[in-house]
This record gives structure tokens, C-alpha cells and sequence, in this order.
């Protein structure tokens, strides 16, 4: 299973940049639980084999595009994000003092803590998409205007998986006119 895992965050990642347009500096915004994804209640089966076998898909591809993550952690850490030191300092990120662990945070922010290079939790972003697998609730996290993206992969394992892409709200009344390459 863990293997099928791999291919499909792989594939979901790779739909999702080109799909939202992300460019290199971009930040998907991660919310996962692996007890959904391994048929379980959220919070309730903890998976990290299963945590580290989907980040083997997808993040190599990530770091290679320059593409940013932050994974969300559980309610247990208040939904705070594990991001890159760097990350944090460019867009000036209050950085919270916590390390998540698959009990405590969970265990995708448990995986992101250990692969990244330099790991800080942080309490909010404002991420230019997000994958929401099992139900976690991203939306706190992305930009203010989410547009829901329909991709090849509807589930990872058990669970159910919703991407967003975010785009530049429209001001203006009737005559405005809108730039089509930001939709």
C-alpha cells in the first residue's frame, strides 16, 4: 500500500503546480492524516511509515521545483505549521516553540519536521495553494480567495483529498476589467 501512497502524492503534487500555475517561492499549505488515509478515524491511528512513504513522493519533487510546504499539524499543536527557518524569516513568520511528534502534531508534521533542512512551527500563513487529505480543514491557512481544483487523484489511500489554488481578489464594480493570467 505504502507504495501506491507514493505514486499518488507524487502525482497529486505535481497536477496541483501546474494545475494552480506555482512558481518557484510558492507555499502549499499540507493538512494529512494518515489514520484516514489507513481507514481509521482522524487522530486515531497514527501512521508515520505511512507519513514518510507519502513524503517520499512528493517532497524530492517539490524541493526540486522550489516550491515551499508547510504541513499542518493536529489540533494538539493548535493547527500550527512546520515550515523552513527560511520561509519563516523572509515573509517575517512569528516562529512558536514546539516539536510535533505522531501523537502530538501528527505524523505528516512529524515527517516534515525531520526532512526539512532547517524546521520552525509557525501559528498561520497565508499559502498560495492547499491539499487537504482527511478532512483536516486547511482553509485557515490559504489566501483569501480559495478556488477548489479537481485533479486525477481523489483519494490517498482511504482518504478523501481536496485541493485549492488561490488567486488575487476582484475589486472594482462593473467597468472593471481583470487580468486573465491572475485567475
Amino acid at each position: 500500500m505504502y507504495d501506491k501512497i507514493k505514486i499518488q502524492g507524487l502525482t497529486l503534487f505535481e497536477e496541483l503546480v501546474e494545475t494552480a500555475n506555482l512558481k518557484k517561492g510558492s507555499l502549499i499549505v499540507l493538512g494529512c492524516s494518515t489514520s484516514e488515509i489507513m481507514g481509521s478515524k482522524i487522530g486515531t491511528n497514527s501512521q508515520f511509515d505511512c507519513a514518510q512513504a507519502f513524503y517520499s513522493g512528493f517532497y524530492p519533487y517539490l524541493k526540486k521545483q522550489g516550491i515551499f510546504l508547510a504541513a499542518q499539524c493536529c489540533e494538539h499543536l493548535g493547527r500550527a505549521l512546520v515550515v523552513e527557518e527560511e520561509y519563516a524569516e523572509k515573509h517575517n513568520l512569528e516562529i512558536v516553540n514546539a516539536i510535533p511528534q505522531p501523537k502530538a502534531g501528527g505524523s505528516s508534521a512529524t515527517t516534515a519536521y525531520k526532512l526539512f533542512e532547517s524546521p520552525v512551527l509557525v501559528e498561520e500563513v497565508k499559502a498560495d495553494a492547499g491539499v487537504d487529505i482527511g478532512d483536516t480543514l486547511i482553509g485557515m491557512h490559504l489566501k483569501k480567495v480559495a478556488v477548489p481544483v479537481r485533479l486525477s487523484v481523489e483519494k490517498i489511500g482511504n482518504a478523501r483529498v481536496v485541493c485549492a489554488r488561490t488567486r488575487p481578489k476582484f475589486i472594482g464594480g462593473e467597468r472593471a476589467i481583470y487580468n486573465k493570467e491572475l485567475l
